[in-house]
């Protein structure tokens, strides 16, 4: 470990000794010619993603004291392409409902999109309009469990607001999580996944909204509208800064994975608003 000061986003020695493990075997897994030059430590790698995760900035205004910026962004590339963050994510998921008093494998689940807009660096190819929000950039498909916790990831252009209606990623849910049958859905979605997610034996339910206009606490959907206020915690993600959706995808699976870090390892890490040490008087 470095001997700078350390950031607030910095993983603990017991949130870094969950996933250490997964990042010992990847680095033993590539050993061969050359890689002895390898002297970065992947604890500060790791740190250097969750720093930018968490406070937005560009990959090049990355502090100095963390490794050289296109190092940690091509490790972040990597992870993402051999599926590692894919693993690490997984990994704390399965903690975290163990932790719950629930199996690894759930059984029910929830679907909802948030359409973000973009940066000036997407290609126009990877985005589109969302005509309801009038957003113009990427929607996230999220499909989540009953806790909330992330079970599949879908970037993809926004569109129109009928492109909401197509069918998003249950075909990854069934191959991944095959003991789920249950989903609800965003009434968005219309008949469309409910017909796809009847191929893969999954009835889905869509819960529709009972009201036009305002704020509606829907049943069984709100778990998976509290996972979207997990992410917006995290700076990176309240605008797609990414030029490919696998990488928009791999920056979500970094926030639910330091938001689990730390449920587990009991820590927290308050918002801004939150001042634990405002006086008396103020407060």
């Amino acid at each position: 470990m470095s001997a700078r000061r350390p950031y607030r986003s910095d993983v603990s020695d017991a949130r870094w000794a969950l996933i250490e493990p997964v990042f010992t075997a990847w680095r033993a897994g590539r050993a061969g010619p050359g890689t002895a030059a390898r002297v970065h430590d992947l604890r500060e790698i790791v740190n250097a993603i969750l720093y930018v995760n968490r406070t937005g900035i560009p990959w090049e205004y990355l502090p100095h004291d963390f490794p050289p910026y296109k190092t940690v962004y091509d490790y972040y590339a990597k992870w993402e392409a051999d599926g590692t963050t894919q693993q690490v994510h997984d990994l704390l998921r399965d903690k975290t409902r163990r932790a719950h008093g629930r199996d690894p494998q759930p059984t029910a689940a929830m679907i909802d999109a948030q359409s973000v807009k973009t940066s000036s660096n997407v290609a126009e190819t990877s985005q589109g309009i969302d005509a309801g929000k009038k957003i113009k950039g990427r929607k996230r498909h999220l499909i989540t469990d009953t806790l909330g916790l992330v079970l599949a990831v879908l970037v993809t252009a926004a569109k129109r607001a009928r492109h909401r209606r197509r069918p998003a990623p249950p075909r990854d849910l069934a191959a991944a999580h095959p003991r789920v049958s249950k989903v609800w859905a965003d009434g968005g979605y219309q008949s469309s996944i409910l017909n796809h997610g009847a191929g893969f034996g999954i009835d889905v339910q869509v819960v529709q909204r009972q009201r036009a206009k305002g704020f509606e606490l829907l049943p069984k959907r709100w778990v998976i509208e509290r996972t979207f206020g997990w992410l917006m915690q995290h700076r990176r993600l309240a605008r797609d800064y990414e030029s490919l959706p696998q990488r928009s995808r791999a920056m979500i699976q970094w926030a639910i994975a330091n938001k689990l870090s730390r449920e587990l390892t009991g820590e927290s890490a308050p918002p801004w608003r939150i001042e634990t040490d405002m006086p008396t008087a103020i407060a």
